[in-house]
């Protein structure tokens, strides 16, 4: 039996990590959130294992609200950093592999072609330069570790776009979407899915080297306004969208105008298929009615 620590199970990749987790009888998982383990709290985390033989460590936890974070960078450097410095320095203490969830928002988000692993980082935002110093902080610490940079999150669990669409479309004629900012939603469930196979894959192979940063989203590519259209097309709403540019719309935070992630690495060295993006979400919108 191998054994799983998951945290920030209540979020949405912790949740369909939860849901699939029953199809795993060779892995044992501790899910955990905030009320259970607090990971910003070294001897909690320590307590937390003991006894336990966790052999791989799926962090799922982070502070994701990106406007937020612009006004509280220290609660989002304390979660995104620091917390992540202490779950290295468990796993590395006790041969423990992390995978941690990271974020396009490390890039400049100016690219004009799918951002590589070895791309040049340049956060615009307190978001995203948290969430890089999370990133470096886990390589410093400990060398077998898998980062995974995601995109667009949405699943049917918690506050994401294509629920906050689904929803206004039932009761709105007409929304203004943003059409030039381009990128690729993640459906959770299939990273979830990916996540679970590369522990497989590492389990699988006694002389497994190839740790360090992969990038992981949905196939092709859209923008927030062409993710929208669809969604209330799949939904069965007759709500009008209409395309608006990013500077008709206020936020406290800059958003990357590209964020679309190449996955050629992670799909060659794990053998993932990953689905296209309009399949996903009309797989994650019929769970939801269902």
């Amino acid at each position: 039996m191998i054994n799983l620590l998951v945290t920030g199970s209540n979020g949405q990749l912790g949740r369909e990590i939860r849901d699939l987790s029953s199809e795993y009888d060779s892995f044992h998982f501790f899910f955990t959130d905030i009320e259970e383990l607090d990971i910003t709290n070294k001897t909690a985390l320590q307590s937390y294992i003991e006894g336990k033989d966790i052999r791989y460590l799926i962090n799922c936890a982070a502070y994701t609200n990106v406007d937020q974070a612009e006004e509280n960078e220290d609660t989002a450097q304390l979660i995104n950093a620091v917390a992540v410095k202490n779950l290295a320095e468990l796993a590395s203490n006790n041969n423990i592999i992390p995978i941690h969830i990271s974020t396009d928002y490390v890039f400049s988000g100016e690219n004009f072609k799918p951002y590589t692993e070895t791309d040049s980082t340049n956060p615009q935002g307190s978001y995203g330069r948290t969430k890089l110093q999370g990133e470096e902080l886990l390589k410093e610490t400990t060398p077998n570790h898998i980062i995974i940079r995601t995109s667009w999150l949405y699943s049917p669990f918690g506050k994401n776009f294509l629920k906050t669409m689904i929803q206004l479309g039932k009761n709105k004629t007409e929304l203004e979407v943003i059409a030039d900012q381009i990128g690729t939603p993640t459906y959770a469930y299939d990273l979830a899915k990916s996540i679970l196979k590369i522990i497989s894959h590492i389990e699988k192979d006694n002389n497994f080297k190839d740790y360090g940063t992969y990038h992981f989203s949905n196939e092709g590519v859209c923008s927030w306004y062409d993710f929208a259209q669809e969604i209330q097309l799949s939904a069965g709403n007759k709500c009008k969208i209409s395309a608006i540019e990013s500077k008709d719309f206020h936020c406290l935070a800059k958003r990357p105008h590209y964020s679309v992630l190449n996955k050629s690495k992670i799909k060659h060295i794990f053998d993932l298929e990953i689905p296209h993006w309009r399949t996903s979400m009309k797989h994650c919108i019929h769970r939801m009615n269902n």
